[in-house]
């Protein structure tokens, strides 16, 4: 559950006391969002005694309520199945099942099965134990339809809330004969087997997955009929027929290709046909592009005629040059219809955010070239042709020495004070100093 008030303590669900008005999504997949809740009911109106049921995954189901019981969205029910029970969770409730049961074509009446009561603490221990096992089975089930050689893809099992009976769903292109499978699977996980064969788009509907927009796959999340999806939905929205990008997650064309289909159709009626042509004195041109946001088109003169840049046209010029060759006359050229786009100066404002720029190190930075001093060699030089090597060193130093002047370079006082740190000792006899045991002796006279 993704609500905290759907729990009553020891982890067991006590179902949703707000009657989903809490505001949290997300408590399960393909939730429905209740919008008739807190309306109370017209006197003398009981509430509808039909509930919505869902099991794992898509899986859903209407059951009728016993006399006497209320139940709210988020209880863990036990209900009747073909053989046994089934363990679920009430979904929805209320006058809105009547509007699911109208979309789902389910008629009320003695064949719904019943809720038979709320789930024990025995029963949900029984049902999760049964569905620890999903994931296991469905493995080896893979492996054992492998040995067999049977051409199918076992995408999910589904364990019953009693753990009597497992259902398993398959992909497969052709017809499968899956009777020695059957007889496999009895064998080693003893319990009643049912197969079911759905298509890759209920397939992606029941694992779910993230698609190329980011967010999860609508046909897991809200989306509950698939409609056909053509081609032709994708040339009307002028899409690059690439079925790497137009396809989703099961394979074949994305659902929401149908999303905004309706929208462009009708705005194409506005526009000439594909294959519109404009006669001028120049030339004939064929109609190459159109964009409906910017309710431009793009013309091309015929092979031949001068000026083969494409000619942009917006849409009213191109219904003024067919009214014009309607009443036989033409235009000039096409290039006095188009529009001059004005050219914006960009205006540069102080970093006043102190945010930095991304294109910040875009800019090449300039290095300083080194100027290579070759140690050895006669290896000329740019400047002014001479060689450098050693005849050149010592030709230095005799240009030094004449134009160096005479006499005692000056030093400062800082550079004396450092050559000379202790003052000079006076002129003496230094025997003291290599003899020091001659210190307190007397000078012989």
């Amino acid at each position: 559950m993704g609500c905290s008030n759907c729990s009553s303590g020891g982890g067991l669900p006590g179902g949703c006391k707000n009657n989903g008005a809490c505001g949290v999504s997300g408590c399960n997949k393909l939730e429905v969002f209740d919008w008739l809740a807190g309306m109370e009911l017209p006197e003398g109106q009981k509430q509808y005694d039909v509930v919505e049921v869902r099991f794992k995954n898509t899986r859903k189901a209407f059951f009728r309520c016993p006399s006497g019981m209320e139940f709210f969205v988020g209880d863990v029910v036990a209900v009747e199945a073909s053989p046994g029970i089934d363990i679920g969770v009430v979904s929805v409730l209320g006058e809105l099942v009547k509007i699911q049961m109208k979309k789902k074509a389910v008629k009320d009446n003695l064949e719904l099965r019943k809720i038979i009561r709320k789930a024990s603490v025995e029963d949900i221990s029984t049902w999760q134990e049964a569905r620890k096992r999903e994931d296991e089975v469905m493995y080896k089930s893979r492996g054992l339809a492998e040995g067999l050689g049977l051409v199918m893809k076992i995408s999910d099992v589904e364990f019953q809330g009693d753990g009597a009976k497992a259902t398993f769903y398959y992909t497969a292109e052709d017809r499968v004969d899956f009777r020695e499978l059957i007889r496999s699977f009895a064998e080693n996980f003893r319990v009643r087997i049912e197969m079911k064969q759905i298509g890759s788009r209920q397939e992606a509907q029941r694992l779910g997955g993230i698609g190329s927009c980011g967010r999860e796959l609508c046909c897991s999340t809200w989306l509950t009929d698939f409609r056909s999806v053509s081609t032709s939905a994708a040339r009307y929205q002028q899409l690059a027929l690439n079925p790497q990008k137009l396809a989703g997650q099961c394979g074949k064309l994305k659902c929401c290709l149908n999303y905004e289909l309706d929208s462009y159709m009708e705005a194409v009626k506005a526009f000439p046909g594909p294959n519109t042509k404009l006669h001028t004195e120049k030339g004939m041109a064929h109609l190459f592009k159109t964009d409906i946001f910017k309710r431009k088109l793009w013309f091309f003169y015929e092979d031949g005629v001068a000026g083969s840049n494409p000619v942009i046209l917006d849409l009213e010029s191109v219904d003024e040059i067919l009214e014009m060759n309607k009443a036989g006359k033409k235009p000039k050229d096409l290039r006095d219809f188009e529009e001059v786009e004005e050219v914006v100066e960009q205006q540069f404002y102080a970093n006043v955010v102190g945010q930095d720029s991304l294109t910040r190190f875009d800019e090449s930075r300039k290095k300083k070239k080194r100027k290579n001093k070759s140690k050895g060699g006669n290896r000329p030089n740019k400047g002014d042709g001479k060689a450098k090597g050693p005849e050149a060193k010592k030709e230095r130093p005799a240009q030094k020495k004449q134009d160096r002047p005479s006499g005692p370079k000056p030093r400062s006082e800082d550079s004396a004070k450092s050559q000379n740190p202790r003052p000079p000792r006076p002129k003496g006899n230094n025997n003291r100093r290599k003899n020091p045991g001659n210190r307190n002796k007397p000078e012989d006279s």
